[in-house]
């Protein structure tokens, strides 16, 4: 079999669904995975380091996963017994428009690895970029392979999460001047940078290292700066919200995916925001598959 050419690092987390006066109901999630399972819809073969017990929503997550066609790499189970006891999981709790307030439990303790083929392309992100001790495993490893792979990094920013504001910043801005391409969504932004410009803030990456920034606005559609002096925007298209739960994971996997198929900066900031929108019109991280994808923009 051919070595995947996305390798996503990161968590996965089991999303328990709670709205006012229904039943929970418990959809795969964790911004990684999402991002592997959206690429593998999308046609890219992928493969997630993650951490997944054997429990139930262990096996949950990983059959969701592999019924797309992620490859789970070693790591994942190599850790299940010591490390990971339990499988992450998160409260979601949804408002009147559907977005989402998330409550963790979650510990993220990946041990140094190596990875077992030459990746074209890695991706980080969400809590596992940034929380320890397993932080350090995931840096490690975009470190060895920068200049030999791609890299892009999304915060996924969850406040409860990311601890004491400043050291917050700065392990975001670590992680940032590591990749070639940082999404972030306005809402990651505000909380990182308060009362800053969303564009004041992605040159401000750029001066990181990053040859791309792209933004999500919501409903205000998306944008994206170039390091050297580009820019792109895409607006948002009018729809009935069910849930934002995976919409940005939904936008990162089809413009990782787009722009690895060779599509313009603003072609495939177009395919990434039509997918996001595709997302949340259903509940969960339910990103489209290629055919929905081709459907929504021909």
């Amino acid at each position: 079999m051919t070595s995947p050419h996305f390798v996503v690092i990161g968590e996965c987390v089991a999303d328990v669904v709670r709205t006012h006066g229904a039943p929970d109901v418990v959809h795969p999630g964790g911004s990684p995975a999402n991002v592997a399972y959206g690429l593998a819809r999308l046609g890219e073969p992928v493969a997630l380091l993650t951490q997944l017990a054997d429990d139930p929503y262990g096996r949950l997550i990983r059959a969701h996963l592999e019924s797309a066609g992620v490859t789970l790499l070693p790591g994942a189970e190599a850790t299940e017994a010591a490390e990971a006891p339990r499988t992450p999981s998160a409260v979601v709790r949804l408002d009147e428009q559907g977005r989402a307030q998330y409550t963790f439990d979650i510990g993220w303790t990946l041990p140094p690895v190596e990875l077992p083929f030459r990746p074209g392309h890695l991706h980080i992100g969400s809590i596992a970029a940034v929380t320890g001790p397993g932080a350090a495993a995931v840096l490690a490893l975009v470190e060895r392979w920068r200049g030999r792979a791609g890299v892009s990094y999304d915060p996924n920013v969850r406040p409860a999460l990311m601890g004491e504001h400043g050291e917050a910043v700065r392990r975001v801005e670590r992680c940032a001047a590591l990749a070639d391409l940082v999404k972030a969504s306005d809402e990651d932004l505000a909380w990182l940078y308060p009362g800053r410009d969303p564009e004041e803030v992605a040159r401000h990456w750029l001066g990181l290292g990053p040859a791309t920034v792209a933004v999500t606005r919501g409903p205000a559609g998306a944008f994206a700066l170039t390091a050297d002096g580009r820019r792109a925007e895409a607006p948002a298209r009018t729809v009935e919200v069910a849930d934002t739960v995976g919409a940005g994971d939904a936008f990162t996997a089809a413009l990782l995916h787009a722009r690895h198929a060779g599509a313009s900066l603003d072609a495939a900031l177009a395919r990434a925001t039509a997918a996001a929108t595709l997302t949340v019109t259903r509940p969960g991280a339910n990103p489209p598959d290629a055919a929905e994808l081709a459907s929504v923009l021909g």
